[in-house]
C-alpha cells in the first residue's frame, strides 16, 4: 500500500515532520511519502493562503495518479482542496481536521481544538459544523504562534498544553485535538500532562486511509465527486486543463 501526504504548504522542514508522524503509526507493508506542494504559501494561515495553496496540492494529487498512489492524507488543518481532490483521485482523500474530529467524536462527548493563530478559528468552527454532530466541538483556542514558528519554539509543547488545559476546564471538554499539521508529534506530552486523549490528525488521516485502502473503500464516482467535466482552461491555469472525464491527470507541476 502506497499512501501520499501532502504538505499543501512550500515549507519542506514542515513536511518532514509531518511525514515521520504519519510513518509512526503506518502498518507493516504500508509506504508513506510524504511530499511539499512545489507552489503556494509558506505556510497556510488566512482564506487567501488556503485558497492559493489549492493548485499545489492538486498538482500533487494528479502527479500521484500517475504513479499508483492508493490514498492521500491533506496535512493542513483547513482541509483545504478535500472535495476537489477527491474528484481528481482513484483512491480515498482525508483531510486532517476532517480525521482529527471524527476520531475525537469516539473519544469523549466533546472535543476542544487548541490552534496557532485566533484568526483561523472561524475555519475550524466551519469545519467542526460540517463534520461533527452539533455541539460535539466545545471550543477552538489559539496559542497565536505563527505555523513557521512552531518548530522553533522550544516551550511549544508546555504552551499547547498550558492552553489546552484551560480549554478543558472552560469547555467542560474531554479531548482535546491539535489544529495544525506542524503540531503533529505532541500529542504524547499533552496527553500524559493533562490525562486526557490528544488527537493529531496527521496519525488519525493516514490510519483512516489506510483502513478504507485495506477495506477496498474508494470516494463514490457517482454525482458531486464523479470527474469533473474536460474543458478549456486559460492563463496560469491552463496546465490544469484535465485530458478526458474519466479520472483525468492534470498537467500541472509535481510536488517536491
Amino acid at each position: 500500500m502506497h499512501i501520499r501526504v501532502v504538505n499543501p504548504n512550500t515549507t519542506a522542514a514542515m513536511t518532514a515532520l509531518i511525514g515521520a508522524s504519519a510513518r509512526a503509526v503506518a502498518g507493516p507493508g504500508v509506504r508513506v511519502e510524504a511530499v511539499t506542494s512545489a507552489m503556494g504559501p509558506a505556510s497556510i494561515e488566512s482564506h487567501y493562503d488556503e485558497a492559493l495553496s489549492v493548485p499545489g496540492l492538486l498538482a500533487a494529487i494528479a502527479d500521484g495518479e500517475t504513479r499508483g498512489i492508493d490514498g492521500y492524507v491533506i496535512a493542513c488543518f483547513g482541509d483545504p482542496g478535500l472535495d476537489a481532490a477527491r474528484e481528481l483521485a482513484r483512491g480515498p482523500v482525508v483531510g486532517i481536521a476532517e480525521a482529527a474530529m471524527h476520531t475525537a467524536a469516539l473519544l469523549g462527548r466533546g472535543f476542544s481544538v487548541v490552534t496557532t493563530l485566533d484568526r483561523t478559528g472561524g475555519r475550524a468552527w466551519d469545519l467542526a459544523a460540517r463534520y461533527t454532530a452539533p455541539g460535539a466541538c466545545r471550543g477552538v483556542h489559539a496559542c497565536e504562534i505563527p505555523v513557521l514558528e512552531l518548530e522553533a519554539d522550544p516551550h511549544l509543547a508546555d504552551r499547547v498544553a498550558a492552553l489546552a488545559g484551560l480549554a478543558l476546564e472552560r469547555d467542560g471538554s474531554d479531548v482535546i485535538v491539535l489544529g495544525c499539521a506542524g503540531m503533529a508529534g505532541l500529542c504524547a506530552a499533552v496527553s500524559d500532562r493533562l490525562g486526557v486523549p490528544v488527537v493529531d490528525g496527521v496519525s488519525a488521516a493516514t490510519l483512516m486511509v489506510q483502513s478504507l485502502v485495506a477495506l477496498g473503500l474508494r470516494t463514490s464516482q457517482r454525482c458531486e465527486f464523479a470527474a469533473p467535466p474536460p474543458k478549456r482552461y486559460t492563463g496560469a491555469m491552463a496546465t490544469f486543463q484535465l485530458e478526458s472525464a474519466n479520472r483525468p491527470v492534470s498537467r500541472g507541476s509535481s510536488a517536491m
